[in-house]
């Protein structure tokens, strides 16, 4: 009789449910995600925006990133997957119980433990609140972003996912498809920053007429980053439509264009990932190119309001208007036999696929409930952001003082990203030059030497 490979056999660290394979690939999976942000977004939000504000920017990310970790194993990961409280709503917990991590999760299909699923939700849960961030980039006040983060991961975060993602929450009861995230990720950060940007205000005059990257190789190795842990037909299509339409009336191919178009590729094909057939992928490239754009580039300007609010990084229209299409579009082309494999049912159709198999009225109630989660994340994240923006300026300023955005990050954090013959130099009456200057550095080190 055959003996299976030590590895295989059955022990307390190895219990008979786990499939080492899956559980390899969900962790290799939520790597991947984890890389768009930390260095992905990181070295893109530090890249894109003027020199001045490099370090700001790219610490906004990274903050972000580990504020969210903590709290997700605190009370996030429970609030948004965990035992209901309201339709809509999870019972904050604790995700480290002992125990509890090691078992296997058993409303998750994966044969594979809870802490797997954690570190899996976790890096989506940070993302949303990196892509945030986007939006307000070049004036909002640090201590501000402190405080925001872990209140919208509370309070709005884990209200998408649970709504949306937990097998208890009412819209997926009702069906919503949303298979990785353009609902709970794209179109919750799209609104939640824009309207955090209304609050927040501006930038400065000067930044808003000119806002350079300082580093567009940097950026694109940021959005390759990006790219390569979301790839797809749709993101390679939406960024050659969106070049075009740069190309066809600018009459110049722009490199910050074609990351946008990028972008709105991932962030469409999001909700339908895994439910369309190829050629619908290219479909929604297609959209996802052109009509973003055509929102970006000539709605905006047009429609007073969109102009008065400074969206810094064009959030909205990248995640919150390439989001609802993807939804609406996931709607249309969802293919049953691909739901089938992910939900295990026949509940979830595509409009084409249910006027050409006789099921029209399962078609539109699919499409409805697509609109239906677009109206329902707009409302939560408009109101929550709204309140938890007024909450913040009651304790720190939400803005930085126009001393402080005239100067950029030296005048933040007492620490400048290059230091280019001499444009690098701190200013004397920088209150970090005592601290962190290399000459007291030196000093320390011959003072610690001699004793």
């Amino acid at each position: 009789m055959a003996t299976l490979p030590s590895n295989l056999d059955i022990s307390e660290a190895s219990p008979e449910w786990l499939n080492k394979g899956d559980n390899a690939w969900q962790l290799t999976a939520a790597t991947l995600v984890g890389l768009q942000s930390v260095p992905g977004l990181v070295i893109l939000y530090g890249s894109i925006v003027k020199k001045k504000w490099a370090v700001n920017s790219a610490f906004m990310a990274l903050y972000a990133f580990a504020a969210v970790l903590l709290c997700w194993v605190l009370w996030g990961f429970e609030m948004s997957f965990g035992d209901q409280m309201l339709p809509f709503w999870g019972k904050p917990g604790f995700a480290l119980s002992q125990g509890h991590l090691i078992s296997q999760d058993e409303d998750f299909v994966g044969m594979y433990p809870r802490a797997t699923v954690v570190y899996f939700q976790f890096v989506f849960a940070a993302i949303t609140l990196i892509l945030v961030a986007g939006s307000l980039l070049g004036r909002m006040n640090f201590h501000a972003w402190m405080i925001f983060v872990p209140l919208w991961l509370t309070f709005s975060y884990s209200i998408g996912a649970f709504s949306i993602w937990s097998p208890s929450g009412f819209l997926f009861k009702k069906g919503l498809i949303d298979f990785c995230g353009g609902y709970v990720i794209h179109l919750a950060s799209g609104v939640a920053g824009f309207t955090a940007a209304f609050w927040v205000g501006p930038r400065s005059t000067k930044d808003r007429e000119r806002f350079p990257p300082n580093n567009i190789l940097l950026m694109l190795a940021g959005a390759g980053l990006l790219w390569m842990g979301w790839t797809g037909f749709s993101t390679a299509t939406s960024l050659l439509v969106w070049l075009g339409l740069d190309v066809m009336f600018f009459d110049k191919p722009s490199v910050i264009g074609a990351v946008q178009g990028m972008i709105t590729g991932l962030v469409c094909i999001t909700p339908a990932a895994g439910l369309v057939q190829g050629w619908a992928a290219i479909i929604m490239g297609i959209l996802s190119g052109s009509i973003p754009w055509y929102t970006m580039m000539v709605l905006h300007k047009k429609i007073s309001f969109l102009n008065r609010i400074d969206d810094t990084l064009a959030i909205f229209h990248t995640h919150a208007i390439a989001g609802s299409l993807g939804g609406i579009l996931t709607g249309f082309l969802a293919e049953p036999k691909l739901n089938r494999l992910f939900f295990g049912d026949d509940k979830h159709i595509g409009l084409i696929y249910a006027l050409k198999d006789g099921r029209a009225s399962e078609g539109f109630r699919q499409l409805g409930m697509q609109i239906a989660g677009i109206a329902f994340i707009y409302a939560v994240n408009i109101t929550i952001t709204s309140t938890i923006c007024l909450v913040v300026r009651l304790i720190v300023p939400l803005r930085l003082s126009d001393e402080d955005m005239a100067v950029g990050d030296d005048a933040i954090h007492g620490e400048e990203a290059y230091a280019l013959w001499g444009d690098g130099e701190k200013f004397e009456n920088s209150k970090h030059n005592s601290v962190y200057d290399a000459d007291e550095f030196a000093s320390a080190g011959k003072a610690v030497q001699m004793t």
